[in-house]
């Protein structure tokens, strides 16, 4: 079953869907078939990556998956990288937040919408809106891990710690397995002393938690989600090209499965040959 990972940060503005899109874009060309859920009402991640929401077909967005008015895998869409996919959304999924309110079991409509598509993939990754409502608890309970991109900024820590006791209630109640990915730092600029200190910091308390890879602030990853594209499609020698590759790399690197060594077993003395005594030759 494809590994199924929910981007995450309730605070707006933290490079979040730009760490979804490019992310995902970087696993897919590594050759691995990668599909992105927009589980934001504004659907920034399927602009991002080229779908125009007006002209999708009705019944055709993550809306109508949730509701389970239409299965999932009718609504995935291909992309202009081979192993990238996504399965878009519009600002329909808004009203997911009331309508599932008295919904039986409201907190897995995700996870239950997924299940049938989870081997189809080896990467899913959920771009999760900016808050802590029902939509995000969703896909934390549908995820085997989470991964936090932080700006580093203070509020954007205020806010880590937020989010850090949201997944904990959610481990005790609904997803016992959940998992952490890890936090990447995003938008940093080395020439901005509070960002250094805002690195040190959460490195300090987090340790391995974060990854060595840090997404630059750079221009063209801003540019590029206007234009429809990923970075690599945009500008691949960019410094925030770079970046999400090198994330791309350390993550797969994290997730390649534990070899386990076999149990080490005394090796039996030989035994003497017939013709032969403790002396010699007999």
């Amino acid at each position: 079953m494809g590994k199924v990972i929910a981007i995450t940060n309730q605070k707006g503005g933290v490079g979040k869907t730009t760490t979804t899109i490019n992310l995902a874009a970087s696993l897919a060309v590594a050759e691995r078939r990668t599909l992105v859920i927009d589980f934001d009402p504004q659907g920034n991640a399927t602009s991002a990556l080229g779908i125009d929401k007006q002209s999708l077909k009705p019944g055709k967005s993550i809306y109508h998956a949730l509701i389970g008015e239409t299965p999932i895998s009718e609504m995935i869409l291909p992309t202009e990288i081979d192993q990238l996919f996504i399965v878009p959304a519009t600002p329909d999924l808004a009203g997911a937040e009331i309508e599932l309110v008295s919904a039986f079991a409201r907190e897995s409509k995700l996870k239950a919408a997924i299940q049938s598509i989870r081997d189809q993939f080896d990467f899913i990754l959920i771009d999760s809106p900016p808050s802590l409502g029902l939509l995000t608890i969703n896909s934390l309970t549908a995820a085997d891990s989470f991964l936090v991109p932080l700006q580093c900024e203070f509020f954007a820590m205020e806010g880590l710690g937020q989010l850090l006791h949201t997944v904990s209630l959610i481990r005790q109640n609904i997803n016992p397995a959940l998992g952490d990915e890890g936090v990447v730092l995003t938008m940093f600029d080395g020439r901005n002393n509070l960002a250094n200190q805002v690195e040190k910091e959460v490195r300090t308390h987090l340790g391995s938690k974060i990854f060595e890879t840090v997404i630059p602030r750079n221009v063209r990853l801003s540019e590029c989600t206007s234009f429809g594209k990923p970075v690599i499609l945009y500008d691949i020698d960019s410094k925030g090209c770079v970046a999400y590759l090198n994330l791309a790399k350390e993550l797969l690197s994290r997730n390649q499965p534990k070899v386990v060594p076999p149990p080490f077993v005394m090796p039996s003395a030989p035994s003497a040959k017939p013709n032969e005594t403790a002396g010699g030759v007999a």
